[in-house]
Parts: C-alpha cells; sequence; structure tokens
C-alpha cells in the first residue's frame, strides 16, 4: 500500500470467484487507476483503486477466494477407515475444520493481503453458503486485521448481478453478514460428514471384504443421496411390477363432404371384450352420426410466473438435454460474466421496484431477439403491466437477462439456448395471456356418444416468446351446428394394452426433490450428479435415470432393515431445523445433537440386521472365495491372502475378516517374499504399465501408516522407521525439486535399470541413474555442494563397465560427481492420481 501510506481508511474487499472481482473493481473504479498483481495465491489477482467509502477517501484492494475456504473434516485419530468403528462417528468423533485446498494455500494469500486494512467488504454469493464462506473469509483474516467486536468494520455487500446498477446499489447499501445462516451451513457440513461417512464405511468395508464385482471404490450412503436414489428406484419397482391388461375400444371415423374427423368414444376404453363387442354389435348397422352438441369456451392462458433455479433446470434437462449439473456451471458462467442475473433462487414474484422496461430496452436491437423486443416494449408503451403473480422467499430476485451478449461471446451451444431460454422465459412473462376458443362437438350413434374437440388461437400472447409453451391450432371443419349428419366412413373395435410408466426423468426428480425439500436449489444438482458417478444409476439419451443392479439393491436392502433410511421425510425434517439455525429460533448444537442420536439408533440397528442387506448381495455378486487369487501372507495369522482384480483391487484376509485397500491404476506383485520388519507382512511391488514409476510397500502400513503423523495411504518410499531396509530413511537419495513434498526414493526392484521415483503418489518426478550397474549402495554422507544429496555407490559388471580404465566401483554424489552425472536424468512419468476415500 504505498500509495495508500498516509491514509487511515484502507478496505479489502473479498469476491467468491476472481471474474466476479475483476468486475466488481472496474465498476466500482470506474475502471480509472486500477492496479492488477498477484500474491501468495496466483489464481486469484489483486485489484487496486481509490474511491470513496463512509463519507471519506480511501484505498480499495479488490481479490477473491475460490469457493469455500475451509472444509469439515474429522481429526486424524478418526480418518484410518479400519482402526476406527463406524459407530464413533456419530457422536464420540472429533471433527475441525481445515483448508479445503492446502496448495492454494487461501487462509494465508487472506492473512497478507489484509495487513493494514481497516475495513473488511464481502462481496460472496448471496445465499447460505456464501454467508458461511463469509465467515471463513472473517476468520482467515481476524488476528491481522483485529476485527472488532459486533463485526463493527466488517461489512456485507448484498446483490443479485454483476452489473453497474446492482454492484453500485450493494456498495451503497452495505449490511453486516449473517451469522444465523453460516451457522446452518455448519450443522449441514457436520452431519452430512458424520452420517454419510458412518453408513459408507460400514457397508463398503463389509460388502467388499465378501464380493468381488462390487465394480465401485465405496457403497456410499447420503441423508440426501439416498432418498434422491429411492426415487429412481421406486420408479423402476413400478415398471418391474407392472402388469399388462388388455382393453378394447370402439373407433369411429366420420365425413361430411371433404371433412373428416376421428371422434373418441365417450366411454374411453373398456378391460370387457364381450362388452364393446356387444356395443359395436348394435351400433354397426348404423350410417350416420347426429351432432348432439357444439360448444365454444373462450380459454385463456396466462404467462408462468418469472423464473427460479429448479423451474430452468427442469426446462434445461427436457428441452435441450442438459443435465443439472452442467445447467448450473453455464448459467454460473454466464452470471459471473455479467450476462444474467444470480442463477440460484427460489423466488418467482418480481419486486415491485423492477424496471421491466429498462430491461427490455437493451434487447431492441440485439438480434435475433430485437422483433420480439419491440413486440415487449411496444405493450409496456401502451400501458400493459405484467400480472402480479409468484412467490417472493426473500433470497434473490428471478433469474433475468441483465445485458445483451455481444456478437461471438455465447461460446457453447449449451451456453446459446440456456442464455436464449431465460431471455425468452422475461419476455414472456412481460407479455398477457394466450387466448384461444375450445370447441366440443358431441355426436349420437343410437344411445353412444362420441367427443371430439377443437383449438382456435385467437392472440399468441406469451408464447410468441416461449414456443415451447405453444399452444396448435387444430383446423375446424366449415361448419358445426347442432342436428347435422355425419357419414360413419368406420367403426371398428380396437384393441390395446396398457403400459407401463417409464423410467423417471431428471425433470420429474428434480420436482420430487424439491416437493419433499431433498436439497436446495444449489445442491440438487450435486446430489443427482453423485448418484451417477457412483454407479447407482445410468442416465439415457433421452435424460431418464435407470437405476444399476448395485443401485437398486443398496435401496432395497435399506428397507428390509429400516425403510426409514429411504423415506425423504428425514432429510426434510433436518432442513427444517437447519432452517431454524438460520432463522435464529434454535442453536447449532442442539440441532446436531438430535439429529445424531437419531441417526445413531437408526446405525446401530442397520449394523446389527445386516444380514438381511446381504442376502440380496449374494444373489448377484461374486464371492471372494470364488473369485480372488492367493498373493501373499497376512503378518497376523500367516495366511495367504485373497487379492481382488477387480476395481477396487484389496486384499482380503478371510481369516482376519480384514480388507486392505491397495494402490490403483498399476501392476501388483509379490517382492522376493520379503516381509516388513514392522508387522511381518509380506511385501508387494507396485509399478505403473509402463513401468515408469513404481515402489515397494506393505499392505498394513499402506493402510495403517507406523507414524501418526502421516496422513493417507504410505508406501515404504515414505516409511520413516530406520529399522525397515526398505524405508525412506534407508533409500532416499535426494528432496524432490518438482513437488517439494515428497523425496526421490531408490526403487530396490529396479535393478540394472536404476530408477529413484518421487515418494509423493501424486508427482511424476522419477530419478533414472547408473543404468547397467548390478549394484546400487545409498550412503549415509550427503554432497557438500548439493544440499540434502546423498552419495551412492556403484559396482558394474565386469567388460561393461563406463568408469575410466575399467573400474568397476564408485562412490559418489550422483547430480555432481563427473564420474556419475552425466548417466543421471530426471523425468516425468505418465500416470493416473491415486484416488483416496473421503471420511
Amino acid at each position: 500500500f504505498k500509495m495508500a501510506a498516509e491514509r487511515d481508511c484502507k478496505v479489502l474487499m473479498v469476491a467468491e470467484k476472481p471474474s466476479i472481482a475483476k468486475s466488481i473493481a472496474v465498476i466500482l473504479s470506474q475502471s480509472r487507476n486500477n492496479i492488477k498483481y498477484s500474491g501468495i495465491c496466483k489464481q486469484c489477482p489483486i485489484h487496486e483503486f481509490t474511491g470513496p467509502f463512509e463519507g471519506r477517501q480511501a484505498y480499495f484492494k479488490v481479490t477473491s477466494v475460490l469457493g469455500h475456504v475451509m472444509k469439515t473434516e474429522f481429526d486424524k485419530d478418526y480418518r484410518n477407515w479400519h482402526e476406527t468403528k463406524p459407530g464413533l462417528l456419530f457422536l464420540k468423533a472429533s471433527i475441525h475444520k481445515e483448508d479445503s485446498n492446502p496448495k492454494q494455500r487461501m487462509r494465508d494469500f487472506l492473512r497478507e493481503e489484509a495487513k493494514g486494512c481497516s475495513h473488511l467488504v464481502l462481496w460472496l454469493d448471496c445465499d447460505k453458503e456464501g454467508e458461511n464462506i463469509c465467515f471463513e473469509v472473517i476468520d482467515a483474516v481476524q488476528d491481522t486485521m483485529n476485527i472488532q467486536a459486533h463485526l463493527s468494520n466488517v461489512f456485507r455487500a448484498r446483490f443479485s448481478a454483476i452489473s453497474e446498477v446492482d454492484v453500485s446499489r450493494a456498495m451503497k447499501e452495505l449490511v453486516k453478514p449473517n451469522y444465523n445462516e453460516s451457522r446452518s451451513v455448519d450443522a449441514r457440513q457436520e452431519l452430512d460428514l458424520r452420517i454419510g461417512c458412518a453408513f459408507t464405511r460400514f457397508q463398503s468395508q463389509f460388502f467388499q471384504s465378501k464380493y468381488v464385482n462390487m465394480n465401485d471404490s465405496m457403497i456410499s450412503y447420503g441423508p440426501c443421496q439416498t432418498p434422491t436414489l429411492t426415487f429412481c428406484v421406486d420408479r423402476h419397482d413400478s415398471i418391474e411390477n407392472f402388469r399388462p391388461e388388455k382393453y378394447w375400444k370402439l373407433s369411429t371415423t366420420l365425413k361430411k363432404g371433404s371433412a373428416n374427423l376421428n371422434p373418441s368414444w365417450s366411454r374411453h376404453r373398456l378391460f370387457d371384450q364381450e362388452v364393446v363387442s356387444m356395443f359395436h354389435s348394435s351400433l354397426k348397422e348404423s350410417t350416420h352420426a347426429k351432432v348432439l352438441s357444439v360448444k365454444e369456451r373462450k380459454m385463456v392462458k396466462g404467462p408462468p410466473p418469472a423464473l427460479k433455479t429448479v423451474d430452468m433446470l427442469r426446462a434445461a434437462s427436457i428441452g435441450y438435454k442438459i443435465g443439472p449439473q452442467l445447467t448450473m456451471r453455464v448459467t454460473e458462467d454466464l452470471y459471473t460474466r455479467g450476462l444474467i442475473s444470480y442463477p440460484r433462487t427460489e423466488t418467482t414474484a418480481y419486486p415491485d421496484s423492477f424496471d421491466f422496461k429498462a430491461v427490455v430496452t437493451m434487447f431492441l436491437k440485439a438480434p435475433p431477439w430485437d422483433e420480439l423486443a419491440r413486440v415487449v416494449y411496444k405493450a409496456l408503451e401502451e400501458g400493459f403491466r405484467p400480472k402480479k403473480q409468484g412467490v417472493n422467499v426473500g433470497d434473490h430476485p428471478p433469474i433475468t437477462p441483465t445485458r445483451a451478449p455481444q456478437p461471438g461471446e455465447l461460446r457453447t451451444p449449451a451456453e446459446e439456448r440456456l442464455y436464449d431460454h431465460v431471455l425468452r422465459h422475461f419476455l414472456g412473462t412481460v407479455l398477457p395471456e394466450c387466448k384461444y376458443i375450445q370447441t366440443e362437438v358431441v355426436f349420437g350413434v343410437k344411445e353412444e356418444q362420441f367427443q371430439w374437440s377443437g383449438i382456435t388461437v385467437t392472440s399468441e400472447g406469451f408464447t410468441a416468446a416461449m414456443p415451447w409453451k405453444k399452444i396448435t391450432s387444430t383446423p375446424l371443419p366449415p361448419s358445426l351446428k347442432e342436428g347435422d349428419l355425419w357419414d360413419i366412413d368406420e367403426l371398428s373395435i380396437t384393441e390395446g394394452e396398457t403400459v407401463p410408466p417409464d423410467h423417471i426423468t431428471e425433470s420429474e426428480l428434480i420436482s420430487l426433490m424439491e416437493k419433499h425439500g431433498i436439497g436446495t436449489d444449489a445442491s440438487i444438482p450435486v446430489h443427482i450428479e453423485n448418484i451417477c458417478q457412483r454407479n447407482y444409476v445410468n442416465v439415457t439419451g433421452d435424460r431418464r435415470l435407470q437405476p444399476t443392479q448395485l443401485g437398486l439393491l443398496l435401496i432395497h436392502g435399506y428397507r428390509k432393515i429400516d425403510s426409514d433410511l429411504v423415506l425423504p421425510t428425514m432429510r426434510s425434517e433436518v432442513e427444517k431445523q437447519l432452517n431454524l439455525i438460520a432463522a435464529g429460533k434454535a442453536q447449532y448444537n442442539d440441532v446436531c445433537q438430535y439429529a445424531l442420536e437419531i441417526f445413531k439408533k437408526k446405525f446401530d440397528y442397520f449394523e446389527a440386521n445386516i444380514n438381511k442387506m446381504d442376502a440380496l448381495f449374494k444373489e448377484q455378486f461374486r464371492s471372494v472365495a470364488e473369485d480372488g487369487k492367493r498373493l501373499s501372507r497376512c503378518g497376523s495369522c500367516r495366511r495367504y491372502m485373497k487379492f481382488i482384480e477387480a476395481i477396487p483391487q484389496r486384499l482380503i484376509c478371510e481369516s482376519c475378516n480384514v480388507t486392505y485397500s491397495l494402490p490403483h491404476n498399476g501392476v501388483i506383485r509379490p517382492y522376493e517374499e520379503n516381509s516388513c520388519p514392522l508387522d511381518g507382512f509380506e511385501l508387494l511391488h507396485w509399478n505403473t504399465v509402463g513401468k515408469a514409476k513404481s515402489f515397494v510397500f506393505c499392505p498394513h502400513c499402506y493402510n495403517h501408516p507406523p507414524e501418526k503423523h502421516i496422513q493417507g495411504n504410505m508406501a515404504c518410499n515414505s516409511c520413516p522407521v530406520d529399522s525397515c531396509a526398505h524405508s525412506n530413511i534407508k533409500l532416499k537419495i535426494s528432496h524432490c525439486s518438482e513437488c517439494e513434498k515428497g523425496d526421490l526414493v531408490l526403487d530396490p526392484t529396479s535393478g540394472r535399470k536404476w530408477k529413484a521415483p518421487c515418494s509423493n503418489m501424486g508427482c511424476e518426478c522419477v530419478m533414472s541413474l547408473c543404468n547397467g550397474a548390478t549394484k546400487l549402495v545409498i550412503k549415509e554422507e550427503e554432497c557438500r555442494k548439493c544440499n540434502g544429496v546423498r552419495h551412492i555407490l556403484v559396482e558394474y559388471p565386469r567388460g561393461k563397465s563406463p568408469l575410466p580404465d575399467d573400474a568397476l566401483v564408485h562412490e559418489g554424489c550422483p547430480l555432481c560427481d563427473q564420474l556419475l552425472k552425466d548417466g543421471v536424468s530426471i523425468n516425468k512419468a505418465s500416470i493416473q492420481p491415486q484416488h483416496s476415500s473421503r471420511g
């Protein structure tokens, strides 16, 4: 803050995304004196400018976060699946907040940028999640900024669009962040973590230890995910249980001159063929049908209320075959670019102050919408005012366009379709009703009646803007009046069969989730995406959700044990309690304690009766005894464990009833019957398909690291125990300069093509050295020139040594020794990342 050294008022403003921070800075600085530079987090630029604040001149820094700064996690003692009983996760396991992405160093970044600032203005998204991020930012800068009591130097900007009008208004009407709404999000995160992880860990370990072809790394349960899957399974079950019935009906074709009509039998259809045959016999000699009545009714179809998130998701899935997750991603991007208002809202009523004419004016010269905009503008000029309708739930205004795109600005078909939908929906709500005349005609053939109806549209109204709601006119015969006689051209019996419903559509599922309170407008797409990614449903080409065998077994199994686990009422009740926290009518601890005690009882009963679900799994999956092959000995019972090659790869000791997860995306083989000195388990060797990266590991240590400070899985190249000949201490050559997190550790199995891959499983760095050497030993002595690099001792076979004078043995630093460095290279391996299960 060189330029602001003498000023007292220095304001830090934080948005949710870098693009929003940039837009806010450009608007508030009026594009003047806008300097941009990068701090600790290179993904989040900082914009600086001067301007007025609280009646005085101030210096502003505008930057952003990248979504949530923190996440809720279990303490280290409760993260290991095998060492922690799942039942403890409900009430006894301690949790904490930690960086959501440590690589970003977001808290350090915020603390650094907050130095010297006197005020904090938060421009996070205006929903409960955004409110939660507000307090994550406040917590990060608390000490640096000396946040005052009652947050007197902290402000919250509330806005619904990235436009000059909205941003300027928000800056003038700053409020305080809502602590209660933030705590409701904290409560949801804690409940979802504890409940989801407890059930997921238990059933994953139980079934993966018994069955082979599960084809998933974990079998998850979620308080929102499971009821969502249940809706899909219920529809599938109704299809499977459906028994078709034959029916019969009378069909007729009537003629008068050149006109033809096919009226419907008033009895519709009957399930008794003899009765229909009796009616047919009584009518088959008839030659004419008499018009008994002709009724015309003037009908009006009003425009829909303003657009909310759930309606947009439904429309995108039905009309454009765009899934909910992609719809939200695209519309959020349109919002950050200032093209539409905030896309997460449950409000369907326009504010009283909404300026319809100003929005419509933006499109008078914006093809292809200009002609339609002129129609709407003319109606407004002539005094038409949209009917007040919809509901204001107090979150954000409905979704509307905020500016016309420049030519080529809409970059993908999804952007074009969704922006067009938002605009047309808005224009449609500003147009009058659609008017039409419905003509209903009743024909009589003896005592039986046949009905026909036609439609004549007299005014398109709002459907001119919304073609998906268009009413199509039916051509009417030249004259239809009572007493007319029409020739019966054909009278026959039609046979048909009832058909089952189809699998549930995304649109139907979204409606059910909204109706039953499963998730929020923001989280509904996430829950649907989860059941797809976890192999519980498949999405068909017409956006229908078809349950997989695993999805069916899970829901049927839950129902056999406790049907409450799949009912939407369980989650909707929790949501009601969370809303009470947000409204300040309930306490965080009380709600969490109450919900966790209920689910703990449910879990205990589920655990005790898991055999009921297991009976279903036995019929569909192959057992370990049938499919697994012997690979290595268990250190506890000394019996061979079964190696399961199907995803996820794992070792199962049937004697100890324990499952050990294994590294993914590579080849696993025994390592010369060597055993781990810590636990007696036989060691294994893993390498990528191209053998570019490899390491030795102990199945037990890989799942249960010997040191508590080690998080996640541990191979021998990360082992800190000096009594192990394959440990990091014995085989480390140097620190990895590529990722700065791991070490380059010799793979003892790579003889004659020696290599030292990085011990960080996510790093692709591999050191190749001393090709052709028959022996390579890592010495304790470190190079004095190369900081932290240990000497190596190499030995070559006679007649094939690259050393001068045919020397066979040499010791030195692999990086600077003149006789060794030419034979050393550091490359990148092509590997797939290792995945671990959350919780």
